[in-house]
C-alpha cells in the first residue's frame, strides 16, 4: 500500500508526458488538462498506469476530471481506492 502515492504519479507524469523536463507542471492543485499536459490519449495512458502501479481497476464512471486533472486529485482518488481496498 502507498502512503503516499504523490511523488510516484508526479515521477510518471513528469516522465511520459512532459519528456523529464519537471518546469512546466502546474503545482498540486493545477489542472493537467488545461495545462495541456493531458489530452485524451494521455488520459488512458494515466489509467493504465494507475491501474498497474496502485493495484485496481477504474471504473468508466471514475475516469473523470474529479479524479484525474491534478497530482492532488489522482493521490486522493488512489488513497480511497487503495484505503478500501485494504480495509
Amino acid at each position: 500500500m502507498f502512503d503516499n502515492p504523490r511523488p510516484t504519479i508526479r515521477t510518471f507524469i513528469i516522465e511520459n508526458f512532459l519528456f523529464g523536463d519537471p518546469s512546466p507542471m502546474p503545482d498540486d492543485a493545477g489542472s493537467l488538462i488545461e495545462n495541456e499536459i493531458l489530452d485524451s490519449t494521455g488520459v488512458l495512458e494515466l489509467v493504465a498506469f494507475i491501474e498497474d502501479t496502485f493495484g485496481f481497476t477504474m471504473a468508466d464512471d471514475e475516469i473523470v476530471p474529479a479524479n484525474l486533472d491534478s497530482v492532488a486529485k489522482i493521490a486522493d482518488f488512489v488513497l480511497s481506492k487503495t484505503w478500501r481496498a485494504s480495509a
